[in-house]
């Protein structure tokens, strides 16, 4: 990343960061930031959240590993990422109509993890996210391997968590990262 994309960036999430206090209450940006500035391959993979429209900002610490969890809070899921499946093996099995790629692979790629339902559950929690879209979440090994991936949402002011099979792929699903810095 270039010096004036990375400028970028950070001034991007400390606008986002003071813009919300109320998902990281007594938060310092100052702490965050010397923890970014330290940790560029973390920065890499906050620019892609921020190039695919997720809109990251820090929505937790965590005291035991020492690090802040930044998650894509734009209101929607994030357009860069949608008419995914869910992981690679489901993308190799569908032939017809296969999708360009898929939410696992991509977040791979990006450096970032999906959203188990626990954590998705607590974003939901810090504001009304996925009025009209879904997310993709990362899927019990259990539930995997019979060929279903789970994916949440929220409809008539609740959260829902639902199935579907992992080939699937909607204009309208794509998939939340996580990231530990």
């Amino acid at each position: 990343m270039n010096m004036p994309a990375y400028e970028e960036l950070l001034a991007a999430l400390r606008r986002r960061f003071e813009e919300n206090p109320e998902r990281h209450p007594g938060m310092d940006w100052r702490d965050v930031e010397a923890r970014l500035v330290a940790s560029p391959d973390k920065l890499r993979s906050l620019y892609e959240m921020e190039r695919t429209g997720g809109e990251p900002d820090v929505i937790g610490y965590d005291p035991v590993a020492d690090v802040f969890v930044f998650c894509d809070c734009a209101k929607e899921s994030p357009a860069g990422r949608r008419s995914l499946c869910y992981d690679g093996e489901a993308r190799v099995k569908r032939k017809k109509h296969p999708p360009e790629g898929s939410a696992m692979e991509m977040a791979e790629e990006m450096g970032v993890e999906l959203l188990d339902e626990e954590q998705y559950r607590h974003l939901q929690t810090l504001g009304e996210f996925d009025t009209k879209t879904s997310s993709w979440l990362k899927t019990p090994d259990d539930v995997r391997k019979l060929g279903g991936a789970l994916f949440g949402d929220r409809r008539y002011g609740r959260v829902f968590v639902y199935h579907n099979g992992a080939d699937s792929y909607y204009s309208s699903r794509g998939f939340r990262g996580l990231l530990k810095v």
